[in-house]
């Protein structure tokens, strides 16, 4: 629906007047007193403050009857309108969200800021997007909410509800007020690059929380899509899925290429018997079993599990609850990781989603047809390798090459870094560290050992080698120092200083600009460690020497493991996501083939490439992905793109460029099977970046164009 055409041209956003502070505007005629507000019916009493901003006194009656004024923004930091309260605040107790009459005047989305203050500095604050189209509610809750509350990584799109009563719902807002002494309420835009007009009316109470529930109520079918959106994929009926969920042909023999995949053209490697690594001229490679040039081209999590979503306690969330109870089960992912921080609803009973889908077209006993079905479709899309978190009965059908974890576990001591998503840190220096490591190595080899199949072992998951902000680099090194004198992490950095500076805390002291008299000092738990400075550089130094130890510590600890336990395998590295230079160079050293989970355009936005050229050492990119929001679920993943159009795109670009880069031996995407709409239960996500749906429908524009970019990426 157009913009009604006489909002289009409020005088003030002609006349490109001043852009000052304004202290007052002109307004209509108040209305009777009320608890909450009214743009178009401003209350004599309130008080009316703008910078860069107008609001017209001319009340319009849009099509639905709502009164609103335009209020226009002009180019500015950040132009606002800011109503406060009569006689110093209004009382909005028993209200659970506030709902304002609002309309986009532009034909084009713009951005609205809404901050509702309350008591001293206390505010609630939300940003929202408006779309072009009629009038609609813009529902502000009174608390602190976000879709991780509700076990979701990423809110359901707005707006919703039919046309004539559309409906916003801030699903991200921030602060805290006491809603019995709400001070001033306040519209602004972010920096506009021309002038933006509003339509803005009446603000209502809502009681409870409806609002926000009415949100997320009914968001998932029987068939665990998304209800409120259409696109190629979706399917309404088991006729349609059974009919569009077909047994994948059989692949296709690809000449030139030997049974794993590596290419015959190429001459000059080694035959083994194993995967291997081995450069010729400039470039990196991994070497099948039979001799051959070969190029991981990988995909993460292809197993029947990962579709598994909460639903106790928010069964409102579904349309359908008749769910199999051979395919529920229950579970409690809360923990203090950082994945689990501030993420509701996440224990109780879980409904599988996938495998759901999967047995309406294969039946009960469905697993063995969906691994040939899937084995099938990725050789098909010419892929050569099962990522991290395949399901390992697919490996032993010997069909494509996979990769096996090596989790360790055990009661050895951690250290924090702040950002601890998966958790906290493994002390490498606890003897107790590698007694564990030694027993999970020999858990992921037992009757490994002999399989050409296998490309390699990796090592634990994205640890959390540094923290979050501009000193993160330090995290592992001040998150030791502050713990307690039995930390074996602790004990080996003291050992460092004090081998460093002769045993003389003074020294120490003045080198890293601290008022400490004695080594206790420093042993005690909490010790409050200094960050980096120009002032006083021997700290970076110091830390770096650190982390240089503990990571070369980590890895060489796994590496010696393995290679006792498994000689002929590829050690793959600890799969980085946070990470320094000195872990870098650490699994440089130690492992095969260092492995790196990024997610950006390119893979040289994502890791310094040049440095890896320079430390002469191969690379495997072991996660990476492009989701949009026009299928599936609405998240869109880490690296997100406009349209499924565009996925197919990002992905040609990215191995073409991991190909060409000379040290890159291979590229994992994540994931295999789009996540649930309602969140996987490990930690919420719930985005649009799988090969197939949750339905198991493949999305086929994408995966005709990943298969011709892996069949080019596989021959260069």
């Amino acid at each position: 629906m157009r913009p009604l055409n006489s909002l289009m041209l409020v005088a003030c956003v002609a006349c490109g007047c001043s852009a000052a502070a304004q202290p007052s505007v002109s307004v209509a005629s108040p209305a009777s007193p009320s608890d909450l507000a009214d743009f178009a019916h401003i209350d004599s009493r309130v008080k009316v403050d703008s910078a860069d901003a107008t609001l017209d006194s001319k009340v319009q009656r849009a099509a639905d009857g709502s009164e609103l004024v335009a209020l226009t923004f002009r180019p500015a930091t950040r132009p606002f309108v800011q109503l406060s309260a009569p006689s110093g605040h209004w009382d909005w107790s028993g209200k659970g969200s506030v709902a304002l009459r609002v309309q986009n005047g532009m034909p084009w989305p713009v951005t609205l800021i809404v901050d509702i203050a309350g008591e001293g500095d206390t505010h609630i604050r939300t940003t929202t997007g408006l779309p072009p189209g009629p009038p609609q509610t813009l529902d502000i809750p009174l608390a602190a909410t976000s879709p991780r509350a509700f076990g979701m990584q990423a809110g359901p799109p707005m707006p919703f509800g039919d046309e004539a009563h559309r409906r916003i719902v801030a699903t991200f807002v921030e602060g805290q007020i006491d809603t019995r002494a709400v001070r001033s309420i306040t519209l602004s835009m972010p920096q506009p690059g021309a002038a933006q007009t509003i339509l803005v009316g009446k603000l209502d109470g809502v009681a409870g929380n409806f609002s926000l529930t009415s949100a997320y109520t009914g968001i998932v079918d029987r068939y665990g899509q998304f209800t409120r959106a259409t696109w190629p994929e979706k399917i309404a009926s088991d006729s349609e899925l059974k009919a569009r969920v077909a047994l994948s042909k059989a692949t296709t023999v690809r000449e030139g290429m030997d049974t794993y995949g590596g290419r015959t053209d190429l001459a000059g490697f080694k035959r083994t018997g194993w995967f291997h690594t081995q450069k010729q001229g400039n470039r990196w490679y991994l070497v099948t079993p039979e001799g051959h040039a070969f190029f991981s081209l990988g995909v993460n999590a292809v197993n029947a599990t990962d579709g598994r979503t909460y639903v106790e306690g928010r069964e409102y969330m579904f349309t359908d609850t008749s769910w199999a109870d051979d395919l529920m089960g229950a579970g409690d992912s809360r923990s203090d990781k950082g994945s689990q921080r501030d993420n509701g609803l996440n224990h109780g009973k879980w409904w599988d989603v996938y495998a759901s889908n999967v047995a309406r077209t294969l039946g009960k006993n469905w697993q063995p047809g969906w691994r040939d079905r899937s084995i099938t479709r990725l050789l098909n899309w010419r892929f050569n390798t099962l990522g991290n978190w395949s399901d390992p009965e697919l490996g032993k059908a010997r069909r494509i090459a996979y990769t096996v974890p090596i989790l360790i576990h055990g009661d050895f001591n951690t250290v924090a870094t702040g950002f601890d998503y998966w958790g906290r840190m493994p002390d490498p220096f606890d003897p107790r560290f590698v007694s564990a490591t030694r027993s999970a190595v020999a858990t992921a080899t037992k009757d490994m050992q002999n399989d050409p199949w296998l490309l390699g072992y990796f090592a634990d998951n994205e640890l959390a080698w540094a923290g979050t902000g501009p000193q993160g680099r330090w995290a592992l090194a001040t998150g030791t120092l502050k713990q307690a004198p039995d930390s074996p992490a602790k004990q080996a950095f003291v050992t460092s200083l004090r081998n460093k500076y002769r045993d003389d805390v003074s020294r120490l002291a003045q080198a890293w600009g601290v008022s400490i008299a004695s080594w206790d000092q420093l042993n005690a738990a909490n010790f409050a460690a200094p960050d980096p400075s120009e002032s006083h550089p021997a700290v970076a130094e110091d830390y770096i020497v650190f982390l240089k130890l503990y990571a070369d510590t980590y890895f060489r600890t796994v590496a010696q493991a393995l290679k006792k336990a498994d000689p002929h395998h590829l050690f793959l590295g600890g799969r980085l996501a946070v990470r320094t230079p000195e872990v870098e160079a650490a699994s440089a050293q130690w492992a095969d083939v260092t492995s790196i989970n990024t997610y950006t355009d390119l893979p040289e936005h994502g890791f310094d490439v040049a440095a890896f050229r320079r430390m002469d050492k191969p690379v495997l990119i072991t996660e990476f992905h492009f989701g949009s929001s026009d299928r599936g679920p609405f998240g869109s993943g880490v690296a997100a793109v406009a349209t499924e159009a565009e996925r197919g795109k990002a992905y040609a670009r990215f191995v073409d460029a991991a190909v060409s880069s000379g040290v890159i031996v291979g590229t994992h995407w994540f994931q295999y099977v789009d996540q649930p709409v309602t969140g996987r239960i490990l930690d919420g996500e719930n985005a649009h970046i799988g090969l197939v749906g949750i339905t198991d429908i493949p999305f086929d524009d994408f995966t005709r164009a990943v298969a011709d970019e892996n069949d080019k990426a596989s021959r260069r």
